[in-house]
């Protein structure tokens, strides 16, 4: 140990090199974002997918089969943009600031403003909206599923919906004892 150095400096210095380690950690998240993105091609493929495979069938099919080919895309849809979702908010409020989005005037009024725990609300939602959509699917088809399966779809939509419910109530259970100890502390 040199004259200059002691051990209070060893312990900053260690200290300052665990914090930066952390600090810096966040990009290994960079690379799972990247993988969102494929993710989304692959949606974007499945969409085209069937709607190529349909459509030319589409003035022979019956209604329940046109409705059924909408609740398919209406459901890729959703889950492609519940993808981006996770990949704007996740890496804004995890990774670092997307820069050219911010210069974009065509950019998304929600990003950028979603914090973790407006994340977790739209996230449920989206859940939620697409396991419907599966769910009006099935009930569009009953004669391809027994009464126990759809029993189990129905039990499973509605375990994501007290989920949901949980976790906006937990929300809210936060934001008031947020505000109460703001105003405890206004009148210390």
């Amino acid at each position: 140990m040199s004259q200059n150095e002691t051990p209070r400096h060893r312990t900053n210095f260690l200290e300052a090199f665990i914090e930066w380690l952390i600090y810096t950690s966040r990009w290994l998240m960079a690379p799972v974002y990247l993988g969102l993105i494929a993710a989304l091609g692959i949606l974007i493929i499945t969409f085209f997918r069937e709607l190529y495979l349909q459509a030319p069938q589409v003035l022979t099919m019956d209604e329940t089969d046109i409705i059924l080919l909408v609740l398919t895309l209406v459901d890729l849809s959703l889950a492609g943009n519940l993808v981006l979702i996770i990949l704007f908010s996740g890496y804004e409020n995890f990774v670092s600031k997307i820069e050219t989005a911010h210069r974009d005037k065509d950019r998304p009024e929600w990003m950028g403003t979603l914090d973790f725990s407006g994340l977790k609300i739209k996230l449920i939602a989206s859940i939620v909206a697409i396991s419907g959509i599966h769910l009006l699917k099935i009930f569009m088809n009953l004669s391809n599923y027994t009464e126990q399966q759809l029993l189990w779809y129905t039990i499973i939509h509605l375990t994501f919906i007290v989920s949901g419910l949980c976790v906006a109530g937990m929300d809210w259970l936060e934001e008031k004892a947020h505000e109460a100890h703001a105003r405890y502390a206004e009148k210390d």
